[in-house]
């Protein structure tokens, strides 16, 4: 994720009061991904370029079993914690799925959003979506590097499937100035894929991940493409080192509210 080049951007928004069980009503026309339809000789890493911008919604819907469930819950959870005249912010936001399942929540809460994601083709979509709304709620795009970003005076922050694209190495650090950022009684929401310590577990979630994106209507030279792709560049953790990671600066009642397959919606509390 390279530090993005371009000015924050605010947006005031009405906040539906319900959320639809699809995004599609408020996002754009969806359009197909076949990104990796197609043989490649070589395959290069991933990125969230133009082209993935343009099918992310499809592409994430059939990739990550359950989204849209997980998208309402960050919805829910938002109005459960988030805390008036603090900031909510969404890192890595994208197309700003959960940005707009959080403004839905907050509808009457005096607060600021604000969405930060690296690529900008991601946040120009973005803001073509929250566009299609109006009036009653502040929401600012940020185009960043999550990791350079000072937070302050947060009730709430949102890693919705971001986290595992930020190397290895630098995971601590990010943890560590989420939770200085955060008030006391803020949360963290951290959603991500999982990998296993078991052989056997770690074999079965695999098996049945191929088989959820088969029946989603992906071909093998698909998913054989995109995870070469993916190979170092989305490398996911066991949910215990999440835990520890989490528990080691700070957080404390930490709580698995969503799981599907190998992806998992942890809570994390500031004391």
């Amino acid at each position: 994720m390279s530090t993005g080049d371009c000015n924050t951007v605010r947006f005031i928004i009405r906040a539906l009061i319900a959320f639809p069980e699809q995004q599609t009503s408020t996002m754009a026309e969806r359009k197909i991904d076949q990104l990796f339809a197609d043989y490649r000789e070589v395959t290069d890493a991933f990125a969230f370029d133009e082209a993935v911008a343009d099918v992310f919604e499809d592409m994430i819907n059939r990739s990550v079993p359950g989204y849209q469930t997980m998208l309402g819950l960050i919805g829910v959870l938002a109005k459960h914690y988030a805390q008036p005249h603090t900031r909510i912010y969404d890192l890595g936001s994208s197309l700003g799925a959960s940005t707009l399942m959080i403004a839905r929540q907050l509808v009457d809460l005096p607060c600021e959003i604000i969405a930060i994601d690296s690529s900008q083709a991601m946040l120009t979509r973005c803001r073509e979506n929250l566009e299609s709304l109006s009036n009653d709620l502040s929401v600012y795009l940020k185009c960043a590097d999550i990791r350079d970003i000072d937070y302050t005076n947060a009730s709430l922050i949102v890693s919705n499937l971001t986290l595992q694209f930020i190397p290895q190495d630098e995971r601590d650090a990010l943890i560590a100035r989420l939770y200085a950022g955060l008030k006391s009684k803020g949360a963290l929401v951290l959603c991500e894929k999982l990998c296993f310590d078991d052989a056997q577990e770690q074999s079965l979630m695999n098996a049945l991940y191929l088989d959820y994106k088969r029946a989603n209507g992906y071909s093998e030279l698909e998913i054989s493409q995109k995870r070469a792709a993916l190979d170092n560049v989305l490398v996911p953790e066991t949910l215990n080192q999440h835990r520890q990671r989490l528990e080691s600066y700070g957080f404390i009642d930490i709580k698995v509210w969503f799981r599907a397959l190998n992806f998992v919606g942890l809570l994390a509390q500031k004391p």
